[in-house]
This record gives C-alpha cells, structure tokens and sequence, in this order.
C-alpha cells in the first residue's frame, strides 16, 4: 500500500489490488514502473523521505560493585551496627549488628571480609554483602586483659594486637569462627599499637611503642614460619605505619620526635638512605597517619599538630631503582632494587587545617584528602602543584575522625565520619564538594571502602 501511496504522489495511479487473472509479469512491470517513477521524483526537486533506523543512545559504561563499609554505635553496650553503602546510588544497601561499641574496622585485602573489633571484648567477621544479614556475623571471644587495638588480615592468617597482654595473637580464619592458633610476644615494657603489611608480602612489621615514652620498635612476623625474625629500633611514641604494594619498604609514622622510619622490608632492617636523606626522615609536628600514591612514588603524611595552630602534610619521594633509573643507580638490581636518587626527600610541607588526623590518596595520585579535627573540614592537596586546593566543610559530621574515599569516573567518592554524628558525609572528587549525607543510626566511628 505504501507504493501505491508514493505514485500517487505523482504519477498515474498504480492499483495493486486488480483482478487475480492479471499474469504475474504484468505485476512485475508494474512494480518496475513504480520504481522507475520514484527515480524521476527523486531527481525532480521533490522532497523524498527516506526511512530513518533509530539508535538508542549508549551511556557510560557501568561501573563494578564497590561499597563503602561504615561502623557505628548507637549507645554504650548496644550492639554496634556495619552499614554497607552503594558506591553509585549513594544509598544504604544493608545495616547489621555487630558486637557491643564496636571501636574498630578493618578489611581483608580482597575486601570481602570485615572485622570489628569491640567494647564487649569480641571480635566480629562478616561478608560483605548486600545481603547480609545480623544472623551471618561470626563472633569470637578475644583473650582476657587483651585489651586490643588493631587487626591485620593477612592471606593466612589474621594478627591483633594485644597491649593488655605484651603480645599479638595469630588466629586462623578457617573453619569460622576465628580462633587462637598462637600469641606472639613482645618485648616487655613495649606496648603493640599497630601492624604495617600487606597481604601476601613475606613480612609484616608489628609497631610497639615504649611505655616510658622512649624509642619504639617494630617486630618483624615472618608470614612462612610464622615467627618473628628480627626487631629493629625507631622513633619516639611510633603509631601507624604502611607498607608499599609491592612490600618492599615500610614507613612507620613516630609522632613523639615528628619523623618517619624506612625500614627495608627486603633486608628486614632499618633502610641506608642515599644522602642528603636521613632515616628517620624529619617531618612536621606529630606525624600520626600517612597513606601512599604509587602513580607517584610518593609518601603522604599528615602531622597533627599541637591541635592549636595549623597541621600539615609531609611529601616524601620514595622511589626505588628501576630500568629507567639505571643511568644515576649503577649498582640496581631490579629483583633486589635500591633507594632511587631522590629517595627521602621531603618534596613539600603543605598547611592545612587545624588536627589533621588523617590523610586518604587517590589511587590516580592527583589529590589527597585530609580530615581536620578541630575546623570540622577537608583540605584538598593538590599533589601536582602541593598546595591547597580546597577546605571542604562537612558540618554533618563535626569533629571528623576517619575518612575514606574510592576512585571512580567520572567521579570517585570520599566517605567521612564522626563520633558526634550519626550521618556519613560523601564528597565528590569531580567538582570536591558534599554530595550528600547518609544515616548511619549510630555514631560514626570509621569507613573503609571495598575498593580503593
């Protein structure tokens, strides 16, 4: 019919419905003459409409599941409560109980896993799932007067820390629950703070500070024999530390003489740093947090401060040897590399708001993040140009405590929580402004984020 339709727009009428004795070649040479009019009107002037196909438009493509894992306590004694938050919807996925005032949080490296530990002297593991329900979470009754403080998931095992008990406690994840396999001790008169490592690295360090007040130590876990191998001295009152991705240097944070201690994970002792550098490395008034920007090959550190004036943060350069870097290291192994020219120079000391308490990188090494106490802000480093490119307030968690943040396009996200505040506050990394606010229904406590 929609032949018959064109012709009629200009030429002779064509009835395609004659009388069925019509021979099937005058049908043809009726169509071939509907044709060969369409070519005429084509060429003509007139306007032909051709038929249009549609595209439905194509959207960016969707990015994978990542979540953000928040603690919160709604009150002394009650149960703690994990919330896992949507990367993309920015929505509250699923809320569980965990243990009575639950005080910290930590991942495994496949961020999979949670682990809290809590006020009722447990500690709680848990999936990390949208579905996940309070019925899942495993509990695990920690040692008498252990007194923990910090957990390291490491692919065999899992460490916490026990001040109360001069030791670290080794437990086997597997069956679940959790349970005891060995105690490690540490040197009496020294108290253990933290554990800087990284799943699948040959060698974690366990951070002990001196009960009266003097040089630390770390303690070296030899993941193969389960065993600790070696204890090296540094600062004064050390507090955290990290290790490089590929395991080969840790920083340990000593906030009581305001350096930063290189130890050489591949040699297990404190590293030779090419000079000028110095270990331990100077930095600003109490070093208490540091996180790392491998696109870099750079250490940032955030220095609290006397919590009157401004903190700061501390830009180290910490690369190792290399094929490219061959020309100025001669002597480079690249299966057992040195200390790269440059290595332990601080690049910059950067203000920024009043108690800084931590520091969280993007994984593309364009920014820093960091949480200011006192102000109840965000400083946004620039780690191109180290300066300050932006004080984000986050007046819904006042007195900011912990913050986290995801890399994503065509924005990534920062998580920030606060004691005071049963609300997260999530910023953009696009246009570094608050996006939104989410409850947590319980008073935040920490975040950490599935994917970095």
């Amino acid at each position: 019919m929609r032949l018959g339709r064109i012709e009629a727009e200009g030429t002779p009428e064509v009835r395609i419905d004659r009388p069925s004795r019509r021979s099937r070649l005058q049908a043809i040479s009726t169509l071939a003459f509907a044709a060969v009019s369409l070519g005429s009107l084509a060429g003509c002037g007139n306007t032909y409409r051709p038929v249009v196909t549609s595209i439905n438009p194509v959207g960016p493509a969707s990015q994978p599941n990542k979540y953000a894992i928040a603690i919160s306590s709604p009150g002394p004694d009650l149960p703690g409560l994990v919330t896992i938050v949507d990367f993309s919807g920015d929505s509250v996925l699923v809320t569980a109980n965990v243990g009575a005032s639950p005080y910290y949080l930590m991942l495994d490296a496949s961020g999979n896993t949670g682990y809290t530990l809590n006020g009722d002297k447990t500690l709680t593991s848990f999936d990390i799932s949208p579905s996940l329900q309070t019925r899942d979470v495993i509990q695990t009754t920690l040692l008498d007067n252990a007194n923990s403080n910090s957990i390291f998931s490491d692919a065999t095992a899992l460490f916490v820390t026990e001040p109360g008990r001069t030791a670290v406690a080794q437990l086997k994840e597997s069956p679940p629950p959790p349970s005891l396999n060995q105690e490690f001790p540490i040197d009496p008169g020294y108290s253990p703070v933290y554990i800087a490592g990284n799943s699948g690295s040959p060698r974690a360090y366990v951070i002990s500070q001196k009960d009266d007040g003097g040089p630390g130590e770390v303690a070296a876990i030899e993941m193969a024999s389960s065993t600790i191998s070696n204890k090296i001295d540094v600062g004064r009152s050390p507090i955290y530390g990290v290790m490089t991705t590929d395991g080969k240097r840790a920083f340990i944070m000593n906030k009581g003489d305001n350096t930063v201690s290189v130890i050489n994970a591949q040699t297990n002792q404190a590293d030779n740093v090419p000079a000028p550098a110095v270990n331990p490395i100077p930095v600003g008034v109490a070093p208490i947090w540091a996180d790392l920007a491998p696109t870099r090959n750079e250490l940032v550190v955030a220095n609290e401060g006397d919590g009157v004036s401004k903190g700061s943060v501390s830009i180290i350069n910490i690369p190792l040897c290399s094929a490219a870097a061959l020309p100025g290291n001669p002597n480079c192994d690249p299966n057992n590399p040195i200390d790269a020219n440059g290595f332990g120079q601080v690049l910059a000391t950067v203000p920024v708001g009043v108690d800084p308490l931590m520091v969280a990188v993007l994984q593309d090494g364009s920014r820093a993040y960091v949480i200011n106490r006192a102000d109840s802000t965000v400083s946004v480093v620039n780690l191109t140009t180290n300066t300050v490119t932006a004080t984000i307030p986050v007046p819904d968690s006042p007195h900011p405590t912990f913050i986290a943040c995801i890399s994503g396009t065509p924005t990534g996200k920062v998580y920030v929580t606060s004691p005071e505040s049963d609300r997260m506050t999530i910023i953009r990394t696009d246009t570094d402004v608050v996006e939104t606010t989410v409850p947590l229904q319980g008073k935040g406590i920490m975040v950490r984020t599935q994917l970095p």
